[in-house]
């Protein structure tokens, strides 16, 4: 039999655990009305969505004061810890959402007419994507199943190439909407991504909460660019595979590949130990838009990152290196040529890793 304490643990976790799913309960509600409201235009359900955000705020305190209430009193730990600490991070993040369906809804208000066309059909899409994930992560939470939030997870995979898609259709219909709509549905887009993005997070919590597994470390794409894909970026590729394993994904590619990599190259990689039998020079045609739309950092080593794509996509960052002129020099070999511009590259990529990773990168 449990003793009084452990039961009074119990019920009080118990209490501010259906707390939170009522919570949850609400900010689902409230998502789905501010969808609604913008599909059909009905500004009435539209200014109700706004108002029923204040109890969702006035809730995210209360729970947020029954978990500081439950520390104090039964200074859990172990698996009540972990599952009062997701509770915590979870306050949070629907009270975020709550705030996300307030938006949705004052842009909807904003509107001329509801979307139409290929918008209409985009928001659909989006919302019912979004929506489900967020129905299925509540659902995770409440039954404390950390396999239903992990196939959860997975669902917000292809969201970032669908949002790039989604905002040039926005971009190619400038002309044919005004501003003030234009801004609108891009907002609306932004928000609907957003719900999705903390309904992983919840599934993220979950699973901590069940099985004690930290959010897993984000890996980062990263490509570099220049003109034949010889020598620079090949470099830069290799020195960020030997300096750095394991916790980014590197490519390199050329505007027009060169038939063979560099013999200097080569030559120098082999008096560094570096296999090299494997290099191949790769072109930027023979990558997919999608995956470039993949990629969160691309750094040219030639010229503008703008010259080498017609666009850019939305949720990458692009980077200027010009190390070949801070290399070169006149009264030096190419054998030296060739270390200082590995020494150049070297010191970037750790600087770069450092700001992307942390300190020790």
């Amino acid at each position: 039999m449990p003793s009084h304490l452990e039961q009074r643990l119990e019920n009080d976790l118990n209490t501010i655990r259906s707390r939170v799913i009522e919570q949850a309960r609400n900010v689902q509600t409230g998502v789905n009305d501010a969808v609604r409201a913008l599909q059909t235009g009905n500004h009435e359900l539209a200014y109700a969505t706004i108002l029923n955000d204040h109890p969702i705020n006035r809730t995210m305190r209360e729970i947020d004061r029954l978990c500081h209430k439950f520390i104090a009193i039964h200074l859990p730990s172990g698996a009540h810890l972990r599952l009062l600490s997701s509770i915590i991070r979870v306050n949070i993040e629907l009270e975020r959402m709550g705030d996300y369906a307030v938006i949705i809804a004052r842009e909807a208000i904003q509107l001329n007419t509801p979307p139409k066309g290929t918008m209409s059909r985009e928001i659909d899409r989006l919302a019912a994507e979004s929506l489900l994930m967020l129905k299925q992560a509540i659902n995770s939470f409440e039954e404390l199943n950390a396999e239903l939030a992990r196939s959860t997870m997975i669902m917000v995979g292809g969201m970032e190439y669908n949002m790039d898609v989604i905002y040039d259709e926005i971009a190619q219909n400038t002309q044919k909407q005004n501003i003030k709509d234009t801004l609108a549905l891009f907002v609306i887009f932004t928000q609907l991504k957003r719900v999705a993005d903390q309904a992983k997070n919840l599934c993220e919590d979950t699973v901590f909460a069940v099985t004690g597994e930290q959010k897993a470390a984000k890996v980062y794409n990263i490509l570099f660019i220049d003109e034949d894909n010889s020598t620079l970026s090949q470099l830069a590729e290799t020195i960020a595979r030997k300096n750095h394993p394991d916790i980014c994904h590197y490519r390199s590619a050329g505007r027009t590949p060169a038939a063979t990599i560099s013999p200097q190259l080569i030559s120098f990689l082999d008096s560094m130990s570096v296999d090299s039998s494997a290099l191949t020079t790769t072109g930027l045609a023979d990558i997919s838009q999608h995956e470039i739309s993949e990629q969160h950092v691309i750094i040219s080593l030639q010229g503008n990152v703008t010259s080498y794509f017609e666009k850019i996509p939305f949720h990458t960052n692009v980077l200027q290196w010009d190390v070949s002129s801070e290399s070169e020099s006149e009264s030096e070999s190419e054998e030296q040529d060739m270390e200082n511009l590995y020494r150049t590259l070297a010191l970037h990529i750790k600087d770069l890793l450092e700001l992307l990773l942390g300190e020790g990168a």
